[in-house]
């Protein structure tokens, strides 16, 4: 491969991407409220330590951090009649306005001391009720506004500004939360929301003439025609596991280092800033992978992860498990733009949105589902021995996953096992859970 060629093809496919005068009014919120949603990791968590009962820290943790996600599948389900009508840019608009309302409400409560937790979880819930609509619609532009060449410079760039925002977030939030406490952060995230909302309803009707002019959508919905392609449904299942066996990380480091390192939120922000500098780096090179087969990669992805947060779950030392997460970030980081990726090479352009809004329903609430158990896990063992847990499991899902494919034959001869067309002729990330 000619890395300078494929750098002037990244460059050139960059270019045509801003060029496109819908994305290139949207990009800018959407890389905004990412740094918001970056600042919150940090914020979220702590401020559910902070106002939680005596002794229902980890609880209370797990629950408010589930409830940032929970409720997808509902939105999914629920308002499906009412959101397919919507262009795409106005799904992710309306996503966000529902989202800077309700972190909004939390942030003046929680500064005015008024918050109560019960409060807290149920308006958490309620910003993330159409999450899986507004991910749908961001990336169903990526498939409508852009030709199939850049596909995947357009994927990876939406899965980088939520890796970077990993980055500067958690950095940034681990310095304001100690000045002026965690309700001021979460105040920001919210404002970040409102830019983004504000963006995508004001995007012109003429500039999105061609989501407009697409044909009726297909009477199947997007949970049966996820159903339609064992492949597609067999990703969704392995996704699901893998993010579910993650969601415990978000309870029991926070829990962790407040706790068992008795460190400041500085310290979970630097945790988590290394592991968005690792997963940025990791989204940027996704294009690196475009002719492997996908399952493989799928499971050096699920192995890699659980294998770099041993460190965290072994010893008390803060340096390993910096340079665990960081190494994690970065194997995780092409994940997002592959899964994607055979999703929109193999969905009817009609029905993209509501397939992506399903696959969103189901994958986010996997973490959620795990978040919530990692609550009681924490409370029962500790922080570090949840962290080791997850790891275990983590590495078992890939073992399992691979010896799966060997059994199918899939991993070593995709184009010939696979069932779906569309899948068999498509590169991994040629077109980005």
């Amino acid at each position: 491969m000619n890395l300078g060629s494929g750098a002037r093809s990244w460059v050139g496919s960059v270019g045509r991407l801003l060029r496109q005068p819908v994305l290139r009014r949207l990009l800018p919120g959407m890389l905004v409220s990412a740094l918001g949603d970056g600042m919150s990791m940090v914020a979220v968590a702590w401020l559910a330590v902070q106002i939680a009962p005596s002794g229902q820290a980890g609880v209370w943790t797990g629950l408010a951090v589930a409830a940032y996600a929970l409720p997808a599948p509902i939105g999914a389900a629920v308002l499906a009649r009412l959101m397919r009508r919507l262009r795409a840019s106005q799904l992710v608009a309306a996503d966000a306005s529902v989202r800077a309302v309700a972190l909004g409400a939390v942030a003046v409560l929680a500064v005015a001391g008024l918050l109560h937790p019960v409060v807290y979880v149920a308006l958490l819930a309620a910003s993330s009720l159409l999450h899986a609509w507004g991910s749908a619609g961001a990336y169903t532009l990526v498939a409508e506004l852009l030709p199939e060449e850049d596909r995947l410079t357009g994927n990876a760039l939406l899965s980088t500004f939520a890796q970077a925002a990993f980055v500067v977030g958690p950095a940034l939030a681990g310095g304001l939360t100690a000045l002026v406490g965690p309700g001021w952060v979460i105040g920001v995230d919210a404002a970040s929301f409102a830019v983004l909302a504000a963006a995508g309803w004001t995007v012109s009707t003429r500039s999105a003439a061609a989501v407009e002019a697409a044909p009726a959508a297909p009477e199947t919905g997007g949970w049966r025609t996820i159903l339609d392609r064992p492949r597609l449904f067999g990703l969704i299942v392995v996704t699901c596991a893998f993010f579910f066996l993650y969601g415990p990380v978000e309870v029991a480091l926070p829990v962790h280092v407040a706790q068992g390192l008795h460190g400041s939120p500085g310290l979970l922000g630097l945790y988590w800033t290394v592991f968005g500098i690792g997963a940025t780096v990791g989204a940027l090179g996704a294009a690196v992978l475009r002719h492997r087969p996908p399952w493989p990669v799928v499971v050096s992805i699920i192995v890699g992860w659980g294998a770099a947060l041993l460190p965290l779950g072994l010893t008390d030392a803060v340096a390993p498990g910096l340079v665990g997460l960081a190494l994690g970030g970065l194997i995780y980081g092409p994940f997002t733009a592959i899964s994607t990726a055979l999703f929109q090479h193999s969905t009817p352009p009609q029905a993209l949105s509501r397939v992506l809004a399903a696959r969103t329903a189901l994958t986010t609430p996997a973490t959620a589902l795990g978040t919530l158990l990692g609550g009681p896990v924490v409370a029962a063992v500790g922080g570090r021995q949840t962290l080791l847990i997850s790891a275990l499991l983590t590495i078992a899902l890939g073992a399992a996953v691979a010896a799966a494919l060997r059994l199918t034959g899939r991993g070593r001869h995709p184009a010939r096992t696979n069932p779906d067309p569309a899948l068999a002729a498509a590169p991994v990330a040629g077109g980005n859970a």
